[in-house]
């Protein structure tokens, strides 16, 4: 959802509302018609990422989407229960404490050897004797997407999204381990464990902030379009928006900020109560395949988990893209999103300050 600042808190109870009718009668639907329940990101319903799914299951899978984690963990501890949902890693600790999951078995993912180590081997992760908590499945980077005909030679820096002179023509991503990290690497303090100081030094740089964005929001088809319009000049986004108005001729450049671009992973999860495991292990092959992740990363510009969809690209094709064929060449030089101790606490803030507080 996209929204102006100054009626984020009333578009979010009237939200709050709907998604409560909406759980309340997804939860009690009958979940008896065979097809697979996938909870995910928008854009990752399309058909060329599980062929091999469809050709054996034709209709078999049902998509339901969110707009962030926060979102998905929301809706499933409510009662919404898919088969298998796409969390990113530093989400998996929280949804696995709560008992929303269950181990997936390595034995049955075929391509698993094909995944890099730096994903495989994720502390949390880790289920025991060959389990996992997570598929990993893609990978990429947020950091600053600006307009270069009107924000001219600006410092590399997550800086720019403070920048006074451009208030009003800015957006950022409405998640925790988004904005609030960055405000967090800004202050000078470890994001990933932050005392009650370190807290309100965060709190301070988002307050900051507020007053010069347009818009907090996950809906990065209109963060796109207002860049294109010139509504925006630069906004907190991920590598697709970049991929996607290069292609439109937007004069746009995607950031490598001096402090270093965030770099995440996410993958899939298997409910706990999933009523279709063996078609979940299918759903799951069938996108691990190199022709998917090959898709993936010349549609979307994001990477994929597996090393024989990097080999599948040309590396023409990674260098305009501007990813390596190894993840952990990028991250060398990049945040990587883990776990944030002090998560719960950190949303509760930035809740508070979206709202003026």
């Amino acid at each position: 959802m996209y929204w102006d600042t100054g009626n984020a808190n009333r578009v979010k109870k009237t939200g709050l509302a709907v998604l409560t009718a909406i759980v309340t009668s997804l939860a009690g639907q009958a979940l008896a018609d065979g097809k697979l329940k996938y909870f995910t990101w928008s854009g990752y319903e399309l058909p060329d990422f599980n062929k091999t799914f469809l050709a054996a299951h034709p209709d078999g899978v049902e998509f339901s989407m969110f707009g962030d984690d926060d979102d998905a963990f929301t809706k499933v501890k409510a009662g919404f229960r898919p088969d298998v949902a796409h969390p990113c890693y530093d989400k998996v600790a929280r949804w696995n404490k709560e008992g929303l999951l269950q181990p997936i078995d390595t034995k049955r993912i075929k391509n698993w050897e094909s995944i890099f180590p730096t994903f495989r081997n994720l502390p949390d992760i880790q289920a025991g004797d060959g389990k996992v908590w997570m598929v990993p499945w893609d990978w990429g980077n947020t950091s600053i997407l600006y307009r270069t005909d009107l924000v001219k030679d600006p410092e590399k820096s997550w800086n720019l999204l403070w920048d006074k002179q451009y208030a009003g023509r800015m957006a950022t991503i409405d998640a925790v381990h988004d904005t609030p990290l960055v405000a967090a690497v800004l202050a000078g303090v470890n994001p990933f464990d932050m005392s009650p100081a370190d807290l309100e030094k965060v709190a301070e740089k988002l307050r900051e902030q507020r007053p010069l964005l347009s818009a907090y929001t996950t809906d990065m088809t209109s963060v796109q379009q207002a860049l294109a319009s010139g509504a925006l000049v630069a906004a907190m986004t991920w590598n697709a928006s970049a991929v996607a108005l290069k292609k439109q001729g937007v004069p746009v450049e995607f950031m490598n900020p001096k402090e270093g671009m965030l770099t995440w992973t996410c993958g899939y999860v298997l409910l706990k109560d999933a009523t279709n495991v063996d078609l979940a292990y299918d759903f799951i092959n069938s996108r691990l395949e190199t022709d998917a992740g090959k898709y993936l990363i010349e549609a979307y510009g994001y990477g994929s988990s597996t090393s024989t969809a990097f080999a599948a690209v040309p590396k023409e094709t990674l260098d305009n893209l501007q990813l390596p064929a190894d993840p952990d060449v990028m991250l060398k030089t990049t945040i990587f999103t883990g776990p944030m101790k002090q998560n719960d606490d950190l949303a509760k803030m930035f809740e508070k300050i979206k709202a003026g507080g």
